[in-house]
């Protein structure tokens, strides 16, 4: 068997404030730019998960997320925190090791595999 690796893009929009913090404890909204990737090897049908079954188990998770204020999910809704909560979600979800990457609007991201979770 080939062992391969699918990755699929979701976006989010929220809103979230970092508690204590000089200038991002106020509510700000951010478009977050979700990348997961999943490894795990070509199956006899030639596909490793259908793109479709992939893409619903994340859109299931993220719109836990999607239009809402972070701070109710999320004490401190950093982009790791946000990052590791999400990877957490997917990974019960997902039977795959797996790599997820929030962009936090352009240019920041954070990214977290599930293997290194606590």
């Amino acid at each position: 068997m080939t062992k391969m690796k699918l990755g699929i893009i979701e976006y989010i929009d929220s809103a979230h404030y970092l508690p204590g913090h000089k200038t991002c404890g106020i509510v700000h909204g951010h478009t977050y730019k979700i990348e997961v990737v999943i490894e795990g090897e070509k199956k006899e049908n030639g596909m490793v998960m259908d793109f479709y079954d992939i893409k619903k188990a994340i859109r299931e998770v993220l719109k836990e997320y999607d239009h809402k204020l972070l701070n109710d999910i999320i004490p401190f809704p950093s982009a790791e925190n946000i990052c590791e909560h999400i990877c957490s979600k997917l990974s019960a979800r997902l039977d795959f090791p797996l790599m997820v990457k929030v962009w936090e609007g352009e240019g920041k991201w954070c990214e977290i595999e599930s293997a290194d979770l606590k």
